[in-house]
């Protein structure tokens, strides 16, 4: 299915990129990491999954906020491997603040990497895509996506528009054997989410389970967390020829939040 392929997973140092791109490698895809953190940590990570699931694995550096360095990133990897099969742009960060006061350059360092970083790596690695008639393209969005919250114009502006572009690029490839979707996460316990609980457990005085369940109580029904590894699943079943005609959807995997 997609054993052999090479994948771009960005933002795959942690959390949910990392689960995705550990999913993929188990299906036998070559892995591309790219992220930020501790270096001795992010080799630790790649050759632990190397090791485990006999893939190549390969780390790329790249601030992509930078147009130039998402374009380097791209062609770097055509050159040395032909193409990139599936590109999972997932790379993002979030400031919280009312429009009003909304710091002028967090809007646009938000907007730089949620969403024009996955148009300029899309824009780069759709050609080598058509050329071989099979691609795949997956857009991390989040619920925010497809509902809005207070105090997260810059986050929620970018979702909207990844889940945008998903749409034009599923159209103007839906005669070819590229596809392009979109996932939809709600909660999802990743290291920053976790961080975010801790200070709600600590300014409320209660305990990070009360936290928990608190933050979930609020928007996910299911008062469950979704897992990057379950996100890593949805991932490898859009890579797969099951589905070739799901096509410019937004998959919300988030508890039942979008249901209400």
């Amino acid at each position: 299915m997609i054993e052999g392929k090479l994948a771009l997973v960005t933002g795959s140092t942690s959390g949910i990129g990392l689960g995705i791109a550990d999913a993929l490698a188990a299906r036998g895809a070559n892995v591309v990491l790219n992220g930020f953190g501790d270096a001795a940590e992010i080799e630790r990570l790649r050759a632990d999954m190397e090791k485990r699931h006999g893939v190549k694995v390969e780390f790329e550096h790249a601030d992509l906020m930078k147009t130039a360095e998402v374009e380097s990133l791209v062609s770097r990897l055509v050159a040395r491997h032909g193409a990139i099969d599936i590109l999972v742009n997932n790379a993002g960060i979030q400031h919280v603040a009312p429009v009003e006061s909304f710091p002028a350059d967090r809007w646009d360092a938000v907007i730089a990497l949620n969403l024009s970083a996955a148009f300029h790596a899309t824009r780069c690695a759709l050609p080598g895509m058509r050329e071989r008639n099979w691609g795949r393209i997956i857009n991390i969005a989040s619920v925010h996506g497809l509902v809005a919250s207070v105090e997260k114009a810059a986050y929620i502006a970018a979702k909207h528009g990844i889940v945008g572009l998903t749409k034009t690029v599923a159209l103007e490839t839906a005669r070819t054997g590229v596809t392009c979707n979109a996932i939809c996460p709600g909660w999802v316990l990743t290291p920053l989410v976790q961080k975010q609980i801790d200070a709600r457990a600590a300014a409320a005085g209660i305990s990070v389970d009360e936290a928990k369940v608190a933050l979930l109580s609020e928007k996910q029904p299911s008062q469950e967390f979704v897992t990057p590894q379950q996100l890593g699943e949805l991932a490898v079943f859009l890579c797969s020829d099951a589905a070739s005609q799901v096509r410019g959807v937004a998959w919300a995997m988030d508890g039942g939040w979008t249901a209400q």
